[in-house]
């Protein structure tokens, strides 16, 4: 620890809670693909220690990475993690227990991978909004390659199946002993795929304006908070950039802003996770952040968690203090050293992220592997 004049970072590193949930201070791990998962889509032994490594390193909040729902057409990536069914659910009960064991809190992310398919093994076809070719490629680090398919337009009938995926789902995360369930409505997954206007060319009451266009997430949040609502904390997460098109920005801008995190605000959610591609940064000529214009947006009882460039502790720490967010989540802050926390808050400099961490792909395998040729180099 470095003894001189370390900052203290008092709101960051304060007790806090999302709900119920009861964290020991505001930072929380964001949730991040790493493709580690068994064939069956099953938890392992090494995503428990992935997750629970990061509760020693001091994260007041854990959130998983995007989990599939169905066996039908959520999955995205090779090797991802499933809660689809009993055995996926179950598999979960190490990692959870790994977690609580430090006495901190995890909450699970649910995801729907609509267009943005890279590996299904479930069925042969992607549905999406419209039948649009998704814009960009396939990720290699997570072990995808060339274009995305064309996916067909989903039925009414198929976004009711979705809607009750999603809440079965959170349902089986809950019974497994998960604190909390997020929502993954932003990066150009399904639901934000009915939020973006050129993946959303319907002409039904879920397409045109962004009145309607939000209608997804709003039905959405509906249907979780009338299945778990009771028994623990759920949210949403939104974002303006996707996987695929990290430059896209809401054509709308602030105005497009107050209508989404209005509209799904009032759906009852218990916090919106706000991911910004640009961070911290003002938007749309405002002088203010996303997670600003969300808060300003929902209902004071709807709580913020902030994410995008805050492992710049100084602007956690202000975000905080001046209740723009209630939380704040670090995403490669976390991945490249999971004492962040610890050593963020004794005055240390953390180690910084390098893009090899997740090189050929996102593995856990490929960064433990990283890990080891650091420590190698040092000795």
């Amino acid at each position: 620890m470095n003894d001189q004049n370390p900052p203290h970072y008092p709101t960051l590193f304060s007790p806090g809670a999302i709900g119920v949930a009861a964290l020991p201070n505001r930072a929380a791990v964001a949730p991040m693909t790493r493709v580690s998962a068994n064939p069956d889509g099953t938890a392992t032994a090494q995503m428990a220690e992935y997750y629970a490594r990061y509760a020693r390193g001091g994260f007041g909040l854990v959130i998983t990475e995007g989990t599939y729902i169905d066996r039908r057409h959520s999955q995205g990536y090779l090797g991802q993690p499933g809660i689809a069914d009993e055995a996926q659910r179950d598999s979960w009960s190490a990692v959870v227990d790994a977690v609580h064991a430090e006495n901190v809190p995890i909450f699970m992310q649910l995801l729907h991978a609509g267009a943005l398919v890279q590996h299904n093994d479930h069925v042969d076809d992607a549905i999406a909004p419209s039948a649009v070719q998704p814009r960009g490629e396939m990720a290699p680090h997570y072990m995808g390659r060339g274009r995305f398919p064309v996916p067909r337009e989903i039925s009414r009938g198929e976004i009711q199946n979705v809607m009750e995926a999603f809440a079965e789902a959170a349902v089986r995360a809950a019974d497994v002993g998960f604190d909390g369930i997020e929502l993954h409505g932003a990066n150009g997954y399904l639901a934000d795929q009915f939020l973006t206007e050129h993946t959303n060319r319907r002409t039904d009451d879920y397409g045109g304006p962004i009145e309607q266009r939000v209608r997804f997430h709003v039905e959405l949040v509906t249907a979780v908070r009338e299945a778990v609502a009771d028994r623990i904390p759920f949210g949403i997460r939104i974002s303006e950039s996707k996987v695929n098109d990290l430059a896209y920005s809401w054509p709308g801008g602030a105005r497009d802003s107050e209508a989404i995190f209005g509209a799904i605000g009032r759906a009852g959610p218990t916090y919106i996770h706000v991911n910004a591609h640009r961070g911290f940064e003002a938007v749309f000529g405002t002088g203010k952040s996303l997670a600003a214009l969300a808060r300003e947006a929902v209902p004071d009882n709807v709580q913020i968690i902030a994410c995008g460039k805050l492992h710049d502790a100084e602007q956690s720490e202000r975000m905080l203090a001046k209740k723009t967010a209630d939380a704040v989540a670090i995403a490669k802050g976390a991945l490249a050293d999971p004492d962040w926390p610890w050593k963020v808050r004794g005055g240390d400099a953390p180690v910084a992220f390098d893009p090899d961490m997740i090189r050929p792909t996102a593995t856990l395998d490929n960064t433990e592997q990283w890990r080891r040729e650091q420590l190698a180099a040092k000795e």
